[in-house]
């Protein structure tokens, strides 16, 4: 069927969609491979670039993958349901859990490239964290890999003088992780703020998380404030867009 009509989207545009509808109605499930470049250009009647314009959206939007010399299949790949209010629950470190149980659960998740450094941090953290004069800052960095796949990319800062002599300053930080351990010394926090936004990757995010051209990423600041008001970890995550559903409950 050619793709005509006077409507002023592009061919590729029209294609994809197309080929969207087919994946949500389940005529290629996870795993199936799509009409190559020559077949859509022969159903549609349009140039090569253009059947391979509307494969490159559904790769861009993480629905389907290329695989060297076999073609472009459905992504197998289940998106992480990122629950912002849930997954922050005192009772989940409290009770020793990670806070991505909440995330990943029956999932393979492996944590990659541990860093933990002192260092001063970047000017707007160390004004969020009251570090004074140069203070340095704990850094602790990490790369999420769920299911094989890299999905995001962390740099938590906390005040370095607060956490020192504790597990926080350690590759392992222990069961329910930094905020079990800030809630041992007293520091626990009771209330977070995060901030969402989102732009093309860094050529570093691109390596890093194994981002297909064109993949976007999410950017979240998390920050963790005590019961007197004192921020004590601003956390920069790198999410790939492609990866993730970010939901949030709020009662009204």
């Amino acid at each position: 069927m050619a793709s005509r009509g006077s409507g002023r989207q592009p061919k590729y545009q029209r294609i994809a969609d197309e080929l969207k509808a087919a994946i949500e109605a389940g005529e290629y499930g996870p795993g199936d491979r799509l009409p190559g470049e020559n077949e859509l250009m022969a159903r549609h009647e349009v140039a090569r670039m253009t059947a391979r314009q509307a494969l490159g959206v559904l790769q861009a939007e993480g629905l389907a993958e290329a695989r060297k010399g076999a073609g472009v299949f459905v992504r197998e790949f289940r998106p992480v349901r990122r629950r912002g209010v849930q997954r922050l629950s005192a009772g989940t470190w409290r009770e020793g859990r990670s806070l991505w149980e909440t995330d990943t659960a029956g999932r393979e998740l492996a944590v990659e490239g541990v860093s933990v450094t002192e260092e001063e941090p970047p000017e707007d953290v160390a004004g969020t964290l009251r570090l004074d004069g140069g203070a340095p800052a704990c850094v602790r960095r990490r790369r999420f890999v769920l299911d094989g796949r890299p999905v995001l990319a962390a740099t938590s800062y906390l005040d370095a003088a607060l956490v020192a002599g504790t597990a926080i300053t350690e590759a392992d930080t222990g069961p329910g992780g930094t905020y079990a351990r800030l809630d041992e010394i007293g520091r626990a926090p009771v209330r977070f703020r995060e901030e969402v936004r989102s732009r093309m990757p860094t050529a570093g995010e691109t390596e890093q998380l194994g981002l297909a051209a064109g993949t976007p990423v999410v950017l979240v600041r998390r920050t963790a404030f005590t019961d007197d008001g004192r921020a004590v970890e601003v956390n920069d995550m790198v999410l790939d867009a492609s990866a993730y559903v970010l939901e949030y409950d709020i009662e009204a």
